[in-house]
């Protein structure tokens, strides 16, 4: 009979033993940086979305409807999450849906469909918009699927860096959507392609 230890016993009690006695304290002291954003933090924020690629125009809040016009100019239809303000939708002349869960993945597949959104923050220095299923974001098959998505950011929504997005999710568990540019991905060339696994055309208007 053979008298060396069980393998798996072995591996369990070496386990064991690491496992500290008492908890382990991981430092949360994260810079705070929660603070309004300014001039130099919108700017970071147009330089890192505009490197990804996307479209970025800023306005005033009077101005919105316009620019939101101008974006979808080229759209054939528009989906809306139910929370999207009207006055963001004025100035596209086609039709619009409002969506209600209803909405497959086929139509909003289809040829010349865009979709408008708000988001629930955005991290400058990494030029990442996040999306949490909040009323004026939606379903993330809305973000996810459409060729074309507009997206609406408050200057007060900026902040520098991820721990301080974190913080302002009213609830970090929801689904969360991290958008940083277009859909792109690369083949072992290091072609780019876009539009593989979500919207080919991003365009941010910015609001002060």
């Amino acid at each position: 009979m053979s008298t060396r230890p069980d393998a798996r016993a072995e591996v369990l009690r070496r386990v064991r033993a690491a496992q500290p006695t008492a908890p382990v304290r991981v430092p949360r002291d994260y810079a705070a940086d929660d603070g309004p954003a300014g001039v130099e933090l919108v700017d970071l924020l147009v330089d890192r979305l505009e490197d990804y690629k996307a479209a970025v125009r800023r306005c005033t809040a009077d101005a919105l409807p316009a620019v939101v016009g101008e974006y979808l100019a080229g759209a054939e239809s528009l989906v809306a999450p139910a929370g999207v303000p009207e006055t963001w939708l004025s100035s596209f002349e086609g039709p619009v849906a409002r969506d209600s869960g209803a909405l497959t993945v086929a139509d909003l597949d289809a040829p010349g469909v865009a979709v408008l959104t708000g988001c629930a923050v955005a991290i400058a220095q990494t030029g990442t918009l996040i999306l949490d299923a909040g009323p004026d974001q939606g379903r993330r098959l809305l973000t996810l699927v459409p060729d074309h998505h507009v997206c609406v950011v408050r200057v007060d929504q900026i902040v520098e860096r991820l721990p301080a997005a974190l913080r302002r999710l009213a609830d970090p568990t929801r689904p969360l959507t991290m958008i940083s540019g277009p859909s792109a991905t690369s083949d072992i060339e290091l072609n780019r392609v876009e539009g593989v696994h979500g919207p080919r055309r991003l365009e941010v208007v910015i609001v002060s």
